[in-house]
């Protein structure tokens, strides 16, 4: 498994902060495991630790938004990364809306998508959820990539 570890950091990633709504609760986490599925609907799936407080939500509400990063939005990475939405209210402070699902839509992100959930998957110590696309906005500017120095020194 070593190996296998070692290989996984070689992957490349952009960086996302995928968040979601539950009974007045609004949280997000820093994901780098997303894609998307399919063209026709458009779908796209996240994969979400089954302990993290945005994973009861996204399974409670039926709903997530996937949240693109800029660049320069590493600050936006690290604060969705490494706090507890358990312990704070990671929104207080953060320019955001609520999607068509109810989902945080961040502000001045490259993209957004809003999504609906279709399925959910167990995967490991993960769950992938699949989200259906009803909304989505892009910008022109750069997408972030993942480091993990950037977050572990």
């Amino acid at each position: 498994m070593k190996k296998a570890s070692a290989a996984f950091r070689k992957f490349t990633y952009g960086v996302y902060v995928v968040g979601a709504k539950h009974e007045g609760r609004t949280n997000a986490l820093t994901c780098a495991w997303v894609m998307r599925v399919s063209h026709r609907p458009p779908l796209v799936a996240v994969a979400v630790g089954k302990t993290r407080f945005t994973h009861d939500l996204i399974a409670k509400s039926g709903a997530f938004s996937v949240n693109v990063l800029s660049q320069d939005q590493l600050k936006y990475a690290r604060h969705f990364g490494l706090k507890s939405g358990r312990e704070v209210d990671k929104f207080t402070g953060i320019s955001y809306r609520e999607g068509k699902t109810g989902s945080p839509l961040l502000e001045g992100v490259v993209a957004w998508l809003d999504c609906r959930l279709v399925g959910s998957y167990p995967a490991g110590d993960h769950t992938i959820f699949v989200g259906e696309v009803v909304d989505a906005e892009t910008t022109d500017l750069s997408p972030l990539q993942y480091n993990p120095r950037d977050y572990w020194g």
